[in-house]
């Protein structure tokens, strides 16, 4: 089966790639890396070719809150578009838990608008809500303004994992000894969701519908 990769080059898209072509798949990793770039359309319809699903994992390259929605909305509609065009069967793509519980967040608002842009169109799709890599712990202690210790922190959306996880300590682990991460003070954050990490990513699919939800790995990110 081919099996187009948006962000194929990317941390989680060259796992993803990996993973597909251990289980005997063809898998084509899709970036501005290899040529193909969902923001101009450059390269899209040469990579739909032939395509059996195309699985989404891009992530913006910008973090301003207008930015990152235009980029999350163009790209998808870009996508989508090249994907009917070339007769493509599935369109899979990789979103945050909670992403309709943080209104205040630019990020998951433009998460949303993506989910969005899917469901309006034709074409059969999985959209699978993940919780956070704990690859990524480094980059969200280093955007987090202050960290938290247990008990400190308002509520959040829920993380889910196969067992209860002080994800407080493995954090401390990550970034201990790290040159890229500054020395952080563990206290507690007031308000709503001040604790809470960025980017954390259940699953609807069409035309029948399902949901899926991803605990926390490791290895699932590398």
């Amino acid at each position: 089966m081919k099996i187009v990769v948006i962000g194929g080059s990317g941390r989680i898209g060259s796992n993803v790639v990996r993973r597909l072509a251990a289980q005997g798949h063809d898998p084509v990793p899709a970036s501005p890396d290899t040529g193909v770039d969902t923001i101009t359309g450059e390269g899209l319809a040469e990579a739909m070719m032939g395509a059996d699903v195309v699985v989404d994992v891009a992530n913006a390259p910008v973090w301003d809150d207008d930015a990152v929605l235009k980029f999350f909305t163009t790209s998808t509609r870009n996508l989508l578009a090249a994907e009917r065009d070339a007769g493509v069967g599935h369109h899979v793509a990789v979103s945050i838990v909670g992403a309709d519980r943080l209104p205040d967040s630019g990020y998951l608002r433009a998460k949303l608008a993506q989910e969005a842009e899917i469901e309006a169109r034709s074409i059969p799709y999985t959209i699978l809500r993940s919780t956070q890599f704990f690859d990524f712990l480094a980059q969200t202690v280093n955007a987090t303004p202050s960290g938290c210790r247990p008990g400190s922190c308002s509520s959040s959306p829920p993380t889910l994992s196969q067992r209860p996880s002080p994800i407080w300590r493995s954090a401390r682990r990550s970034v201990a000894g790290s040159s890229s991460v500054g020395p952080k003070r563990w206290a507690s954050t007031a308000g709503r969701g001040g604790c809470s990490p960025p980017p954390v990513t259940s699953g609807r699919s069409s035309p029948t519908r399902t949901r899926a939800t991803s605990a926390p790995s490791s290895g699932a990110a590398s």
